[in-house]
């Protein structure tokens, strides 16, 4: 047998994470390895969430809910959002199907389709991280924009 495994795990290229409210506008947006692991990026995820604006009191730092997939199941991540008063709302692998939580999964991946939509991020031009970040921070910042204004 000649070349690399077919089921080599060390992938080339980059991976898009987005924590989004909940009517799928982003807030947060991140870039890192295609061979890394979802839940190695959920803690600068949430810990990045900038301050929301609230009509009474003081800023909220923290959503109320976390929905995720399977990818997100581990006791330490449940334990990091239990910590900071964030209800995580993670199917668990083996024992619960990804059906029911698909009625609040749809708007992450609306939002990452929309992002989707902007030809800088489909394909990867850029060899640089941080030119590809700046692109995806600004392509976050343009669906924001046109989605608060209709």
């Amino acid at each position: 047998m000649t070349g690399p495994s077919p089921v080599d795990r060390g992938k080339k290229g980059s991976k898009i994470h987005v924590l989004s409210g909940a009517e799928g506008l982003p807030l947060v947006v991140a870039v890192s390895g295609a061979n890394l692991h979802d839940s190695q990026a959920l803690v600068a995820l949430v810990t990045g969430i900038p301050a929301i604006r609230s009509r009474r009191g003081p800023r909220r730092r923290r959503p109320v809910k976390l929905p995720a997939d399977k990818g997100y199941d581990f006791d330490h991540l449940r334990l990091f959002l239990r910590e900071r008063g964030i209800v995580g709302r993670i199917a668990r692998r083996g024992i619960e199907s990804t059906e029911r939580l698909g009625r609040h999964r749809w708007k992450i991946e609306r939002t990452i389709a929309w992002l989707g939509g902007y030809r800088r991020l489909t394909i990867r031009y850029e060899t640089n991280g941080h030119n590809f970040l700046g692109f995806l921070s600004l392509a976050a910042a343009l669906t924001c924009w046109k989605k608060l204004a209709t």
